[in-house]
């Protein structure tokens, strides 16, 4: 329990003091120097927040497609991602921002329907869409930029999700295997670094059980436009099967691609850091299950073969089993462990009976974990806001994260897949002013400075750092409302992108 007390004692010291606060143990010489010969350094995208030109190049809807369009009452600004920051069709000028940047290397998603535009092989390879990740791909290594592929990134083919629920079916681990394989055999020969799943937890709990991501599927009591559904189980069971095709392309890479392409697998998690609401064990015991429902939730089945055990004796059976072989299969699935940190919560305790719903998280957590998840201790904030409500500031959580990965996990190699905050749309300032996110710069700094410490002094195995996000484009339930990029994106007057003060930041940092 040290980690969590330390972690409280720091919180309360510190108070409202979020200057101090933010740049606490940041070295005025932070660099890439500043970390091990090799470092990687990138930025990360995904396919439907970016890319646009939904209805082209032979692409088939996915469940964005739909329930954006019939529902836009669900994104903040009624707004959706048929262009998005239009990068299908400027990604040439994209690598040139990241060459003129000097970053390593660039994490996007392939969108599934764009190669198998029915989601399965019997209704064809879509080649439009082969050649337009081939040439996104030459570009990138032609500057000397390596792609990182993420395989899924939460845009299910509608055609599935219509046929059978999607993850709600077994079934979609076949169809998610043959996809995978399409990808390595046109796209293995240059990408060496794959992974399968971003961020299953949050598709799990935004699709199934929050209503606050496609397919907007929720149990009755939580408010308008929810598809049906039924949160007490079907997190668990999408949770599953997203384990299971992800074992199931890992070990068709292994046995057919592997060791032609050289490349590695892994998979992208996220999780806040869990801080205990007081010193009381209880509280103690809360942050460590909201850690386990959060992060243990995916990474106890790849590395250790199933379930977490308060999971399993929470749960019970709503949770459900893995064969022998499917454990197996599971065990050991990963090269690389993809983690996703932004942010951190203070996790109190909660009797069963006292759990009810609320806007901070959903159902399973607040009943099965019995944690209850707030920014607020004792009237002390975790850390400043961002724009989005979810995310605080808490730069220390990603050290704290990484030394907990190390100690429980075997010492996986990490890369931190994605960092990054956001600031407001605001309308009414000028260019000039929306360029100066120097809040920005103040949490890359702190952040990569907690994580110069757990590689340099802790000795933990993190290769590469991806900041969210290279460029403005579409944040989900929020819409165009908010902004997470380096690089401004003006949607307004042709998509004409800008550097934000955090972009030069960024390449001075980088200069070799």
């Amino acid at each position: 329990m040290g980690v969590q007390n330390s972690l409280i004692l720091v919180s309360l010291l510190l108070g409202s003091l979020y200057s101090s606060f933010l740049f606490v143990s940041v070295p005025s010489s932070l660099d890439r120097l500043s970390f091990p010969e090799g470092f990687v350094f990138g930025t990360a995208s995904s396919s439907y927040q970016y890319e646009g030109a939904a209805r082209e190049g032979g692409r088939g809807p996915s469940i964005w497609d739909h329930y954006t369009h019939k529902y836009p009452e669900k994104i903040k600004d009624g707004s959706n991602g048929d262009v998005a920051n239009d990068a299908y069709h400027r990604y040439k000028e994209d690598v040139g921002i990241m060459k003129e940047m000097g970053l390593d290397a660039y994490r996007f998603s392939i969108s599934w329907s764009r190669i198998l535009p029915n989601g399965k092989l019997s209704g064809g390879v879509n080649m439009e869409g082969i050649n337009y990740y081939n040439n996104l791909i030459n570009e990138l290594l032609s500057q000397g930029i390596q792609p990182f592929v993420t395989l899924f990134h939460w845009d299910v083919p509608q055609t599935l999700e219509e046929e059978y629920g999607g993850f709600l079916s077994p079934r979609i681990i076949s169809h998610f295997r043959d996809y995978a394989e399409t990808c390595f055999i046109h796209f293995g020969d240059r990408v060496k670094q794959w992974i399968t799943l971003n961020e299953p937890w949050t598709f799990a709990h935004g699709g199934y059980a929050s209503n606050f991501l496609a397919p907007y599927r929720c149990s009755t009591w939580q408010q308008l436009n929810c598809t049906g559904g039924d949160s007490a189980t079907e997190p668990y069971l999408v949770g599953h099967n997203l384990l299971l095709s992800h074992a199931t392309a890992v070990n068709v890479y292994r046995q057919k691609y592997q060791a032609t392409q050289k490349g590695k697998i892994g998979i992208t998690i996220v999780t806040h850091w869990m801080v205990g609401y007081s010193s009381e064990r209880h509280h103690q015991n809360a942050a460590l299950r909201a850690l386990d429902f959060m992060f243990g939730w995916f990474m106890d089945p790849i590395s250790k073969g199933d379930y977490p055990h308060s999971m399993r004796s929470l749960v019970g059976n709503r949770l459900p089993n893995f064969t022998r072989e499917e454990s197996k299969m599971l065990k050991g699935s990963f090269d690389f462990l993809g983690l996703n940190y932004y942010t951190a919560n203070y996790a109190a305790h909660v009797h069963t009976s006292n759990a009810t719903p609320n806007d901070a998280v959903d159902a399973s957590i607040l009943t099965d974990a019995r944690a209850d998840l707030s920014t607020v201790s004792n009237g002390i904030p975790i850390g400043p806001k961002a724009a989005s409500d979810w995310l605080s500031v808490y730069p220390r959580g990603i050290r704290d994260l990484l030394l907990y990965t190390k100690k429980n996990y075997n010492d996986p190699l990490i890369y931190i897949t994605e960092n990054g905050i956001d600031e407001l749309n605001d309308a009414t300032l000028s260019l000039e002013e929306a360029l100066n996110d120097t809040m920005r710069i103040d949490y890359f700094s702190s952040h990569l400075s907690f994580l110069r410490r757990a590689v340099v002094e802790d000795g933990v195995n993190v290769k590469g750092y991806f900041a969210w996000s290279l460029l403005d484009n579409f944040e989900w339930s929020s819409g165009y409302a908010v902004r997470f990029g380096i690089n401004y994106v003006d949607f307004q007057n042709g998509m004409k992108r800008y550097p934000k003060a955090s972009a030069h930041w960024f390449k001075n940092f980088l200069k070799k």
